[in-house]
């Protein structure tokens, strides 16, 4: 059974081709944790998905699109209900808002199983999943079951303002989970949503309430890791943007990979991390980042295209 373990939604992205509300739309597949698994598997990383997967052709995809990455399937369960589906709308920059059609959709219907995963060093949570029920209880139970395991959690809120029908009430339950996480993973915009303040103010406090590490990614402005040992900065990687697509996604596979391949998954591991060795975690996402921003949809990179 592979170490690391992506739980969340798979759906389809409906990826315009150019700027507006009106531009042609490309089906793709996608979803966060979808997007996180994807990646991890191109980079060559043990990694097995648990979600819940429609019978329907977009599914079949789905799970075609995981396998020929070499990713664990077993874990999935699968549902007659349609697939989630998610229309991107693309600013002149390239950054991505979305409109999601998620009622009564497989994903949101995913139930905890009765056991975790065998060999599980590693777990990772968020996006949609976190937000909907009532799946977003079972992955909760998943989220503390694994925690109290001592399995490293890593949560990439990747906040849906669209589908989260009370703020206060996602935003007071975002501070449970904090004890349960070994990694919090998140962007600016998603921080100032949480938190309705600055951003590393935010990361900096969170860091007490939990996680080993906090790490903060800001677009072109590079990423942070705010740590018990102090911050960590690395710069992004210029280079052309077809759109932003999956680019959060990668780095939480980029991470995950860095911190597998070094041995360290483990929150214990994750809290004695110096310096420079974050530097080069951090460097390596943001190299991972832009070759997916490189090109239209989540469309991460292989680990050939980093070595």
């Amino acid at each position: 059974m592979a170490k690391i373990v992506v739980a969340g939604e798979a759906l389809i992205d409906l990826v315009p081709r150019g700027p507006g509300a009106l531009a042609p739309l490309d089906p793709r597949r996608g979803g966060g944790p979808y997007n996180t698994a994807l990646a991890l598997g191109r980079l060559g990383t043990p990694v097995a998905f648990l979600s819940r997967i429609s019978l329907d052709p977009y599914g079949e995809a789905l799970l075609d699109g995981l396998r020929a990455a070499g990713v664990d399937t077993s874990p999935v369960a699968r549902g007659p209900e349609p697939t989630t589906l998610a229309a991107a709308t693309l600013d002149a920059a390239g950054s991505a808002s979305y409109t999601f059609y998620a009622r009564g959709t497989a994903d949101r219907l995913f139930e905890a199983p009765a056991e975790l995963p065998r060999g599980l060093r590693a777990i990772t949570f968020g996006t949609c999943s976190l937000a909907l029920e009532p799946g977003a209880s079972a992955y909760e139970q998943v989220l503390r079951r694994a925690a109290a395991c001592g399995a490293l959690t890593v949560l990439d809120p990747n906040i849906r303002a669209a589908l989260i029908p009370d703020a206060a009430a996602h935003r007071r339950r975002f501070a449970t989970w904090l004890p349960h996480v070994g990694l919090l993973k998140l962007s600016a915009d998603d921080a100032a949503w949480l938190a309705g303040g600055d951003p590393a103010e935010a990361c900096e406090e969170w860091l007490t309430r939990g996680p080993a590490a906090v790490v903060l990614t800001e677009g072109a402005r590079g990423l942070t890791a705010f740590t018990r040992h102090g911050r960590v900065r690395a710069d992004a990687v210029a280079g052309p943007v077809a759109d932003t697509i999956g680019a959060g996604d990668t780095v939480n596979a980029a991470l995950l990979h860095w911190l597998a391949a070094r041995d360290a998954l483990g929150p214990e591991a994750v809290a004695a991390l110096e310096e420079e060795a974050w530097r080069e975690a951090l460097a390596f996402a943001a190299r991972a980042a832009a070759l997916t921003c490189s090109r239209p949809g989540a469309d991460p990179p292989f680990a050939s295209e980093l070595a």
